[in-house]
Protein backbone atom coordinates (compact mmCIF):
# COMPACT_ATOMS: atom_id res chain seq x y z
CA UNK A 1 0.00 0.00 0.00
CA UNK A 2 1.25 3.32 -0.83
CA UNK A 3 1.66 5.61 1.74
CA UNK A 4 1.79 9.98 1.07
CA UNK A 5 3.72 10.47 -1.25
CA UNK A 6 5.60 13.81 -2.21
CA UNK A 7 7.21 15.00 -5.71
CA UNK A 8 10.65 16.14 -6.02
CA UNK A 9 12.60 18.19 -8.78
CA UNK A 10 15.55 17.35 -10.25
CA UNK A 11 16.95 19.84 -12.62
CA UNK A 12 19.83 18.21 -14.21
CA UNK A 13 22.76 19.57 -16.51
CA UNK A 14 22.10 16.19 -18.82
CA UNK A 15 19.23 13.36 -19.35
CA UNK A 16 21.66 10.99 -19.55
CA UNK A 17 22.01 9.68 -15.87
CA UNK A 18 17.34 9.59 -15.95
CA UNK A 19 17.43 5.92 -15.67
CA UNK A 20 19.99 6.10 -12.77
CA UNK A 21 17.15 8.25 -11.03
CA UNK A 22 14.81 4.93 -11.20
CA UNK A 23 16.15 3.26 -8.05
CA UNK A 24 14.79 6.06 -5.66
CA UNK A 25 11.18 6.68 -6.51
CA UNK A 26 8.48 6.65 -9.39
CA UNK A 27 9.46 9.09 -12.45
CA UNK A 28 6.61 10.66 -13.36
CA UNK A 29 7.62 13.01 -15.92
CA UNK A 30 10.72 13.69 -17.83
CA UNK A 31 11.28 17.37 -19.76
CA UNK A 32 13.81 17.06 -22.54
CA UNK A 33 13.64 20.65 -23.44
CA UNK A 34 13.99 22.07 -19.85
CA UNK A 35 16.36 18.90 -18.31
CA UNK A 36 14.12 18.48 -15.05
CA UNK A 37 12.86 15.23 -13.80
CA UNK A 38 9.97 15.04 -11.55
CA UNK A 39 10.35 11.79 -9.12
CA UNK A 40 7.56 11.24 -6.39
CA UNK A 41 8.67 8.98 -3.33
CA UNK A 42 7.15 8.39 0.39
CA UNK A 43 6.91 11.63 2.62
CA UNK A 44 9.27 10.53 5.55
CA UNK A 45 12.54 10.07 2.91
CA UNK A 46 12.18 13.16 0.84
CA UNK A 47 14.95 15.79 3.15
CA UNK A 48 17.23 12.19 3.09
CA UNK A 49 16.92 11.70 -0.63
CA UNK A 50 16.88 15.28 -1.67
CA UNK A 51 20.23 15.51 -0.10
CA UNK A 52 21.93 12.68 -1.57
CA UNK A 53 20.36 13.34 -5.09
CA UNK A 54 21.97 16.89 -4.51
CA UNK A 55 25.30 15.49 -3.94
CA UNK A 56 25.79 14.02 -7.79
CA UNK A 57 27.31 15.78 -10.13
CA UNK A 58 25.06 15.65 -12.88
CA UNK A 59 22.29 17.66 -10.76
CA UNK A 60 21.89 21.23 -10.67
CA UNK A 61 19.19 21.78 -7.94
CA UNK A 62 17.15 20.07 -6.18
CA UNK A 63 13.57 21.29 -5.43
CA UNK A 64 10.67 19.90 -3.18
CA UNK A 65 6.77 20.10 -3.89
CA UNK A 66 4.72 22.28 -1.94
CA UNK A 67 1.24 20.28 -3.22
CA UNK A 68 0.89 17.88 -0.03
CA UNK A 69 1.08 21.20 2.45
CA UNK A 70 -1.62 23.09 0.53
CA UNK A 71 -4.89 23.40 1.16
CA UNK A 72 -7.07 22.24 -1.45
CA UNK A 73 -10.61 22.14 -0.34
CA UNK A 74 -11.47 26.28 -0.46
CA UNK A 75 -14.47 27.48 1.74
CA UNK A 76 -16.62 30.54 1.32
CA UNK A 77 -16.71 29.34 -2.49
CA UNK A 78 -19.85 31.18 -3.83
CA UNK A 79 -20.43 30.58 -7.80
CA UNK A 80 -21.20 33.52 -10.21
CA UNK A 81 -24.49 34.66 -10.40
CA UNK A 82 -24.02 35.29 -14.36
CA UNK A 83 -22.99 32.01 -14.70
CA UNK A 84 -25.58 29.98 -13.12
CA UNK A 85 -28.19 32.16 -15.28
CA UNK A 86 -26.31 31.16 -18.23
CA UNK A 87 -26.45 27.48 -17.19
CA UNK A 88 -30.03 27.92 -16.52
CA UNK A 89 -30.12 29.09 -19.57
CA UNK A 90 -28.67 26.74 -21.50
CA UNK A 91 -31.26 23.92 -19.98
Amino acid sequence: MIGSRQSIIIWLHTLKQVKMLRRYGNIHYVSKKLKYVVLYTNMDEVEALAEKIQSYSFVKKVELSYKPFLKLEYENSKPDKAKEYDYKMEL
